[in-house]
């Protein structure tokens, strides 16, 4: 059903403002679609695409505090708390001091949870390979290219600062 709308307002069916909606429709069912299969793959993990995003940010910046994780993944503070709750019950992470703030901890991934982030690479590339690998590697940068200036052009604008207003900061 919602493919037979999404299609219809793709071809026109119902003028430029149906296409645009279309367009932002395909885009969201393309994202729901491939999260599933993700969640699908990562779930005899006990993870989901959240975990395995902050299992991956882990090694790329190193023992982070959980707003840092917040900061770099997107994900709200409420649902950070809940899932590295649930990733340090499961073992993969741990909360430990950090040194340079004895009131904060840091988020380290644990010897169970370097093996998890390992086999969730294997069964996500599998996925990865199903969904895009019919596009050449032109294909696939092209693609990346696409969305990122869709994905500038969506966030929302910040108002224009007044050259009187920056002044003002300035001092």
């Amino acid at each position: 059903m919602l493919q037979d709308l999404i299609e219809r307002f793709l071809a026109g069916d119902g003028g430029p403002a149906a296409d645009q909606v279309g367009l932002g429709m395909l885009l969201a069912e393309v994202h729901n679609q491939s999260r599933e299969r993700l969640n699908q793959a990562l779930r005899p993990l006990g993870l989901n695409v959240r975990g395995f995003a902050v299992l991956l940010a882990l090694p790329m910046y190193g023992p982070v505090s959980q707003r840092e994780l917040m900061d770099r993944t997107g994900i709200d503070k409420s649902a950070m708390v809940r899932l590295i709750d649930e990733l340090e019950e499961g073992g993969v992470v741990s909360r430990r001091r950090a040194p340079q703030d004895r009131r904060a901890y840091c988020i380290v991934l644990t010897p169970h949870g370097e093996r998890t982030l390992e086999m969730a690479r294997r069964a996500t590339e599998q996925v990865g390979e199903h969904i895009f690998g019919w596009l050449t590697e032109p294909e696939r940068r092209h693609l990346v290219d696409l969305l990122r200036g869709v994905a500038g052009r969506a966030a929302p604008s910040r108002p224009e600062v007044s050259g009187a207003t920056a002044r003002g900061r300035e001092r």
